[in-house]
C-alpha cells in the first residue's frame, strides 16, 4: 500500500507539470486572433507551417479548454474561457458546409471557407462535444441546442440512413463496421448525459447499443480485438478483417469502463479489463524496443500500412488513461504497474530527439520510429492537435488526485482536552 502511494504521488507531480507545459504551448502558438479558431499545423517551436483549420481539431480544442476550465482549479482563467468561446463561435459560423444542413467540413481555410468534406461522422462528433462542453461552462442554451441537434443527426446517419454522408454503396464494398463508430457514439452518450439525469435516461438505450456493438469486436473466441467486423458481428476476410489497432482497443476499453461504472456492472468491468486492456497490451507491446505498435495483423502477417511499426502519441496516451482507470476501478496492482510501464516509456528522456516529450519547446512529438527516434518534428497537423496529450494528462491528474485522497491516512485524533 505504501509503495503504491509513493508511485501515485510521484506520477501526480510529473503529470501536473507536463500538463502545464503542454497547455502553455497551445495557448502561446495556436490562437488565430484575426479570424478566430485555432491553428494546428505547428512546427517544433510552434511556428505555423500551414493555416488550414481542421474542424475536428477545432472542436477538440474547444472541448479541451472547457474541460480544463471546469475540472481543474488552476485552469479556471478568463482567457481560457474566452478562447474556448471564440473557437466555438468560429465553429458555429463556418463548420457546416451548407447550412441549415448539418454536414460539417473536414478542412476549412483560415477564414472559414470549406476545403474538404469527409464521408464520416467525426467532424460532427467533435462539434457536438465542443458545443456541449461550452454549454456546461457558460450556461448558454444556444450551445446545448447545437449539441443536441447535431447528436440527433449523427444517430440518424449511424442507425437509419447514411446517405447524407455521401457514401456511395458500391457492389464490392463490404458491409463493415469500424469500432470507431460505436465508440464515438458511446463517448457522446456520456458527454451529453454528464450532470443531466434527464439526458442520461434519454440516451441510455443508445449507450447500451453502442456498448454491445463495441463488445462484438472481441473475436476469435476472445483472443483478438479486431478493428473492423461485419455488420452482423462476424470477422471479415482479408487484411481488413485481420486489422488490429492496439491503441484504439485500449481507448475503447476506458470508454467501456466508464459505461460499466455507470451501469454498476462489475462483471462487465472485469471482462473489459481482460479483453480491451490486457489482451491488446500483450499483443501490441513491442518486446524489443518498448512502446505500442500502431497497427497489427491478427495472424501475425505483415500489415499493409507502412507506418504499422511506428510509435504514435495517441495510443500511448490512451493506454495511460486506460490502465490508470482500470486500477482506479479494481485496485489491481498489475494495472498500476502497466500504467507505470507505459508512462515511463512515454515520459522517457534519452536525448532531445529520442522521446515523445520535448523538454526544450514543450508539447510532444507525435511520430516516432519503432526504435523510439523522432520521425517528424511537427507538434501538430491534420490529426494531432490540442487533445489526446492534454486529455490524457488531465484525466490522469483527476484520477490520481482522487486515488491519493482516498488512500490518505486519516488525520490524527485531537489531543485530549485538559482536565
Amino acid at each position: 500500500m505504501e509503495k503504491a502511494q509513493e508511485t501515485l504521488q510521484a506520477w501526480k507531480g510529473r503529470v501536473e507539470q507536463e500538463l502545464d507545459r503542454v497547455m502553455a504551448f497551445w495557448l502561446e502558438h495556436s490562437h488565430d486572433h484575426e479570424h478566430g479558431g485555432f491553428f494546428s499545423c505547428l512546427g517544433r517551436g510552434g511556428q505555423l507551417y500551414d493555416d488550414l483549420k481542421y474542424v475536428w481539431l477545432q472542436g477538440r480544442q474547444v472541448w479541451m479548454y472547457c474541460h480544463l476550465y471546469r475540472k481543474l482549479e488552476r485552469f479556471r482563467r478568463p482567457e481560457l474561457l474566452e478562447a474556448a468561446k471564440a473557437g466555438g463561435e468560429f465553429l458555429l459560423r463556418f463548420a457546416r458546409v451548407a447550412p441549415p444542413g448539418q454536414k460539417c467540413a473536414f478542412v476549412l481555410t483560415r477564414a472559414g471557407s470549406p476545403v474538404k468534406v469527409q464521408r464520416t461522422i467525426f467532424s460532427e462528433c467533435f462539434y457536438t462535444m465542443a458545443m456541449d462542453e461550452l454549454w456546461k461552462v457558460t450556461g448558454d442554451a444556444r450551445y446545448q441546442g447545437e449539441a443536441l441537434d447535431m447528436m440527433a443527426q449523427i444517430v440518424h446517419w449511424v442507425q437509419e440512413d447514411p446517405a447524407g454522408l455521401g457514401r456511395s454503396q458500391l457492389a464490392g464494398t463490404p458491409a463493415s463496421e469500424p469500432m470507431a463508430i460505436p465508440m464515438m457514439l458511446l463517448g457522446l452518450v456520456e458527454q451529453l448525459g454528464e450532470e443531466d439525469e434527464g439526458l442520461a435516461r434519454h440516451y441510455a438505450e443508445l449507450g447500451d447499443w453502442c456498448a454491445h456493438r463495441i463488445l462484438q469486436h472481441v473475436q476469435r473466441d476472445g483472443q483478438a480485438v479486431l478493428e473492423n467486423i461485419s455488420e452482423d458481428g462476424r470477422e471479415l476476410p482479408g487484411c481488413l478483417g485481420r486489422h488490429q489497432n492496439p491503441g484504439h482497443a485500449l481507448e475503447a476499453g476506458w470508454f467501456l469502463l466508464r459505461y460499466a461504472l455507470r451501469k454498476g456492472d462489475p462483471a462487465l468491468r472485469a471482462h473489459v479489463i481482460d479483453k480491451f486492456l490486457l489482451l491488446p497490451f500483450r499483443s501490441g507491446w513491442d518486446p524489443e524496443h518498448g512502446g505500442l505498435f500502431y497497427f497489427q495483423d491478427a495472424d501475425g502477417l505483415c500489415p499493409t500500412q507502412l507506418e504499422w511499426s511506428m510509435k504514435l502519441w495517441w495510443p500511448h496516451s490512451e493506454a495511460m488513461v486506460a490502465f490508470l482507470m482500470g486500477y482506479s476501478d479494481s485496485g489491481d496492482p498489475v494495472l498500476l504497474r502497466l500504467f507505470s510501464q507505459v508512462a515511463e516509456y512515454t515520459f522517457r528522456q534519452v536525448s532531445s530527439l529520442f522521446q515523445f516529450r520535448d523538454p526544450e519547446h514543450g508539447e510532444w512529438f507525435g511520430y516516432l520510429s519503432r526504435e523510439g527516434k523522432v520521425a517528424l518534428t511537427i507538434k501538430g497537423g491534420p490529426f494531432k492537435g490540442c487533445f489526446h496529450v492534454p486529455r490524457c494528462l488531465a484525466l490522469c491528474e483527476e484520477m490520481l488526485t482522487i486515488l491519493l485522497r482516498a488512500r490518505a491516512p486519516p488525520p490524527p485524533p485531537p489531543p485530549p482536552a485538559p482536565q
